[in-house]
């Protein structure tokens, strides 16, 4: 049995506190929230489910006190990147696991003087800090890995990813963190501080992949597009107007030292139709290994009841793969996750 202590409780902390509250191998000690609101609920009531007895708190010092094993990080990303680090170093401090979906999937592509903290912090209480989800997370550093292990030559690989943000409800999330509804020629998102957070976001993709295949990152550049909206389209966050941002592509392209490329590119529409796609592609990627041979797979996530949000079967993957590594993390030695691909591309038998 892992005790466990849920952070955030918005949609993707809803659905893991569900998870972690239905589960027989997971007890619930802890809900922190942000909410002022949130505060002294039940879990249970949070979550949709029998009250828990575990009653929702805004101090991390009770979540201290509950002594979980891991604590299920899945606040809502925000600028600055590192707005989240004060309390997760806090937390890997006093001896809890973090397994995150907001971040720290690879620490080390900010350099030594961002990620000499976190790792200091894992040390310090003998715990270990796992970022996990599906984009960042899986899709490139773990599917795309795994399919270069069928290349006998290897010059290259990308990751398309589509999804659908029509379904989404919060205004602040849709018009403010991705960008939609806005006028480029009054506030280009793609060179503001969403280009930024994102940015240092998506670079510990590459930077993991580099690292599978036994190489570095060399250049990350930027290569950002937007799609205007054709006419007003409504979605469930409000209306974006026609001539406003309806899709953001967020795309970079990266040389590795070896001189190989990848892509790794996350287009957020308020329609799929506007870019060759259809409504059933709520979340769908493209992988492209270029090599011999070339390696070609979609993967589409569709939740089971076709009148669900958009956004459920994206959660729910994500929140899946997290909580899966609940055993590995608690296993695992002082430091920062690594939960491989399998048998990448290799030109030399490194041991």
């Amino acid at each position: 049995m892992f005790r466990i202590a849920q952070w955030a409780t918005g949609a993707m902390g809803r659905t893991a506190l569900r998870r972690v509250i239905d589960h027989e191998d997971l007890e619930l000690v802890g809900v922190y929230v942000y909410g002022k609101d949130k505060v002294g609920r039940d879990a249970g009531e949070i979550a949709r489910r029998p009250a828990t007895g575990i009653l929702a708190t805004n101090r991390i010092e009770d979540i201290l006190a509950a002594r979980p094993d891991v604590v299920v990080h899945t606040p809502r990303i925000g600028a600055p990147y590192t707005r989240e680090d004060p309390d997760v170093i806090r937390l890997l401090s006093a001896g809890c696991n973090v397994i995150s979906t907001a971040g720290f999937h690879y620490p080390a592509a900010h350099g030594t003087a961002y990620a000499a903290p976190l790792r200091a912090a894992c040390e310090k209480g003998g715990s270990t800090l796992a970022g996990l989800g599906l984009n960042p997370g899986f899709v490139a550093e773990r599917l795309a890995v795994m399919l270069t292990g069928m290349c006998a030559q290897l010059s290259g690989l990308a990751t398309y990813e589509l999804a659908d943000a029509s379904g989404m409800k919060s205004p602040e999330f849709v018009f403010g963190i991705m960008g939609f509804g806005t006028d480029p020629a009054v506030n280009d998102v793609t060179k503001g501080p969403l280009a930024k957070l994102y940015g240092d976001l998506f670079s510990e993709v590459f930077h993991a992949v580099a690292h599978e295949l036994g190489t570095s990152v060399r250049v990350i550049e930027p290569r950002h597009r937007l799609t205007l909206a054709p006419h007003d389209i409504t979605i469930g966050a409000g209306t974006v107007r026609a001539g406003t941002v309806a899709a953001t592509e967020w795309r970079w392209e990266a040389a590795f030292a070896d001189d190989r490329r990848m892509i790794h590119s996350v287009t957020w529409t308020a329609d799929p139709t506007l870019h060759g796609g259809d409504r059933r592609d709520a979340a769908s990627w493209r992988v492209e290994v270029d090599g011999r041979p070339n390696v070609r797979l979609t993967l589409r996530i569709e939740d089971p009841d076709p009148s669900a949000p958009h956004t459920r079967a994206g959660t729910d993957a994500t929140v899946a793969l997290a909580l899966r590594a609940i055993p590995a993390v608690c296993a695992a030695p002082a430091g920062f996750f690594h939960m491989s691909g399998l048998a990448p591309f290799n030109d030399r038998f490194r041991p």
